[in-house]
């Protein structure tokens, strides 16, 4: 007669790994050399959007890391979405979580997206948060010829609102 008794604390058993992972990734960001400052780029021309200056140009976003790039991405697309934007900390049980990687051409167009981990349960999220994106370009321009990809996680709430893992305001 075999009995089978339930592993009740299976999950912590990776605790330790976790935690050692996450001191090293904070080791690691703490003892990284600053960013050399790069010169001032001029700013992007004959763009328009809610970041355009009176004479039509849109502001550089200087690209000092890629966090502080998301984080101005995340600030464009909660300004134009205000209404849309869940307010205090969210619900413990979202309706939807994606993340996505953005690529953002030197003129602050979107020239693509990639889903790292597509709400599959939720199509219409998947396209709301798609046509979100495109409609909030022109994006700060980054600095820079170059293009900038930069990934953030959306949490939606079922009501439809959302907040962005780079702003969000936490979880009850």
């Amino acid at each position: 007669m075999s009995t089978s008794t339930p592993r009740p604390f299976w999950q912590f058993r990776l605790l330790p790994i976790a935690a050692a992972m996450l001191v090293s990734a904070y080791a690691a960001a703490q003892s990284a050399p600053p960013a050399p400052e790069s010169p001032k780029a001029p700013e992007a021309t004959s763009l328009t959007g809610p970041d355009s200056t009176p004479e039509g140009l849109t502001r550089s976003a200087p690209l000092v890391s890629s966090r502080a790039y998301r984080q101005d991405c995340a600030m464009h697309l909660y300004t134009l979405n205000m209404e849309r934007i869940y307010q205090g900390r969210m619900r413990p049980l979202l309706y939807a979580v994606g993340v996505l990687r953005v690529e953002i051409d030197p003129s602050g167009q979107v020239s693509s997206l990639d889903w790292l981990r597509a709400p599959s349960h939720a199509p219409e999220v998947m396209a709301d948060i798609e046509r979100t994106i495109r409609q909030a370009a022109p994006f700060p321009a980054p600095a820079g010829p170059d293009k900038v990809v930069y990934t953030d996680t959306w949490l939606w709430d079922k009501s439809g609102q959302f907040q962005l893992d780079t702003l969000t305001e936490g979880q009850d």
